[in-house]
């Protein structure tokens, strides 16, 4: 009785006045709800990573990331500014600096660390001197000491794309293909090679990501031991869960980002990342089903304990996949129409 006169007071006395500012609306949930300190939490202790790496190493991994496509805006502009990216440049530099020579990097990274100095060597080619870009040059030119080659045919720079270059898929070819792809929860028990599983990830890194970052990771389970414990875990996953061939976790890294304002983003790439999976799959002769991840503190906190979380990760959605049964009926989900999600202005 007295919960359910807590629970009214809050609805219908607090909530209608609270929410009339932003202030009095973050009081509500200082005072009566938590559900969002977990966020906040997670939110806080990315920055502070990614915060303290630069205080402690003048560098980031993230940062250059993000730095070198903003180098490479620079050079695809039309027309392109004689010189540019002056604010960043140094900081630029430090983060390249602590990579290049950094063995680590280089193994798990060498297409990216090309990548970097492609870009920086396109940059420092074309563009016209200043103080800080004359001196940053002549750093860049040392770290990579001749490694530049302007005239290599694979350089990892802004190009034109060519016809060759594009797919053959036609339109209706593909509008099938987001058809077929359905959730599907009943398997074959048949094991997935995870080399067709490494297959669609290619393909789902191909996705946009802001500023190319590509802050999140796909942690794959196919232990039948691994898979039902954590498919018990989200919310949605009862009555086939525990006959999922393949567990799929996306995990959000927030330590990619030094500012709040970006806190929604590792659901935005992260999502963009798993809907390529998903149709790369199909076109490998497997289904997946995707599940929905609610923020319940009680299974972040399970998830949290098996995957063995960082503060600044978050799980962003779980995927099943696997061989489909023929058998298996799919839902229907009749899809709203052109009309009710499509305005023109």
């Amino acid at each position: 009785m007295l919960g359910t006169l807590k629970k009214y007071i809050k609805q219908h006395l607090f909530s209608p006045l609270l929410v009339r500012s932003r202030f009095l609306s973050n009081l509500y949930y200082c005072l009566f709800s938590r559900n969002f300190s977990r966020e906040h939490q997670a939110v806080l202790a990315g920055r502070m990573k990614h915060l303290s790496e630069l205080n402690k190493t003048r560098s980031n991994y993230y940062l250059l990331v993000r730095n070198t496509h903003r180098i490479e805006k620079g050079l695809l502009m039309r027309p392109r500014k004689v010189h540019f990216a002056s604010s960043y440049l140094q900081e630029t530099m430090d983060s390249f600096n602590a990579v290049w020579g950094n063995r680590q990097v280089e193994e798990s990274s060498d297409g990216q660390k090309k990548w970097f100095k492609d870009v920086l060597s396109e940059y420092f080619a074309v563009v016209e001197d200043t103080p800080l870009i004359q001196t940053e040059r002549r750093r860049f030119k040392a770290l990579v000491n001749g490694a530049e080659n302007l005239s290599a045919p694979d350089r990892s720079i802004p190009y034109v794309r060519e016809p060759g270059m594009f797919s053959n898929i036609s339109y209706e070819e593909f509008y099938k293909l987001t058809r077929q792809r359905r959730s599907v929860r009943w398997f074959l028990p048949n094991p997935v090679p995870r080399k067709l599983i490494d297959k669609a990830l290619m393909a789902a890194l191909q996705s946009p990501s802001a500023c190319n970052r590509q802050p999140f990771e796909f942690r794959i389970f196919d232990d039948p031991h691994q898979v039902a414990a954590l498919s018990s875990i989200p919310m949605g996953t009862k009555g086939y869960g525990h006959r999922l061939p393949v567990f799929v976790v996306i995990i959000g890294n927030l330590d990619a980002y030094p500012y709040e304002r970006d806190r929604h983003v590792i659901y935005i790439d992260g999502s963009l990342a798993a809907m390529t999976f998903m149709l790369a799959l199909e076109t490998l002769g497997l289904s997946s089903c995707p599940i929905n991840w609610p923020d319940i503190e009680e299974r972040e906190r399970q998830m949290e304990k098996a995957l063995k979380l960082e503060p600044w990760q978050r799980p962003i959605l779980c995927i099943g996949l696997g061989y489909p049964d023929p058998a298996g009926k799919v839902a229907f989900s009749e899809k709203r129409t052109l009309k009710q999600i499509r305005t023109y202005h």
